[in-house]
């Protein structure tokens, strides 16, 4: 894991997140109280991918959700310019916490949430019917509604027609429909960007993905964060070991009653 910032300047567009914990009236409530959350002091991003990794409940999707709203984005997903909104169900973690942004900017960005990701189809076809003239913003995405493909083709295609170099990308468990040969083939699409100027922070179960080497790893536990590499994280573990011992690990996991 190369955890550094590359020699000459800076280009990092995101460079720390900072919680402001003299700002928090309730610490023992939500999101105050979610693992990720109650030891944070300050999360440093790599100038190219920052992965949050951890299992479910610990409070991932909310943290990242936080980054993406304190920066600007919509909470439930999309480009600066969306403003829809189909439920208020984001957590006021953002209002506490503090950027600390880099001297460059970012010419683009998008906060991709699976959990969401309908909504911002919807919110793209209404747009577009609004709008008659060219052109439509579905066609940065490839030019057929998102509602027409299937879970796996529409995020397939975001990340492969909307993302573009020197932009600023959130994904909130981007691998969700993807098959594990999209998998691969979206950490070659990071690798493009990212050397083209792209950053990156990424909320992840998915091995695959956080294997990519010019990365910073943080590990959310129910004792805190850590950083890491992929080897040492549970994810990374488990799916080694069921490939390496399946048949073992299916009898103690299937064992029968009689």
């Amino acid at each position: 894991m190369n955890s550094g910032i590359s020699g000459g300047k800076d280009r990092r567009y995101l460079r720390r997140a900072e919680l402001l914990r003299e700002k928090i009236e309730h610490p023992d409530r939500y999101p105050f109280d979610l693992p990720a959350v109650r030891e944070l002091e300050s999360l440093d991003f790599h100038e190219r991918v920052t992965y949050l990794v951890g299992e479910n409940g610990v409070g991932k999707s909310t943290l990242l959700e936080a980054i993406a709203a304190a920066w600007g984005f919509n909470p439930e997903g999309g480009t600066l310019n969306f403003n829809f909104a189909t439920a208020e169900t984001h957590s006021e973690l953002h209002k506490h916490v503090r950027l600390i942004r880099g001297t460059s900017r970012p010419k683009d960005g998008f906060f991709f949430r699976a959990e969401s990701y309908y909504n911002v189809a919807t919110t793209i076809d209404e747009l577009d019917r609004e709008v008659s003239k060219a052109p439509r913003i579905i066609d940065s995405y490839g030019g057929r509604s998102l509602h027409e493909q299937s879970h796996g083709e529409a995020f397939f295609a975001t990340f492969m027609q909307r993302f573009g170099p020197n932009g600023l990308y959130i994904l909130d468990e981007p691998e969700a429909a993807l098959s594990p040969v999209r998998q691969l083939a979206m950490l070659t699409r990071i690798h493009e960007l990212a050397r083209s100027g792209g950053q990156f922070i990424v909320s992840t179960h998915s091995p695959l993905l956080m294997s990519y080497p010019h990365c910073r790893l943080y590990n959310l536990t129910a004792g805190g964060i850590r950083e890491c590499g992929v080897e040492d994280t549970e994810h990374y573990i488990v799916t080694r070991e069921f490939l390496n011992r399946r048949e073992q690990m299916l009898e103690q996991l299937l064992q029968d009653d009689d």
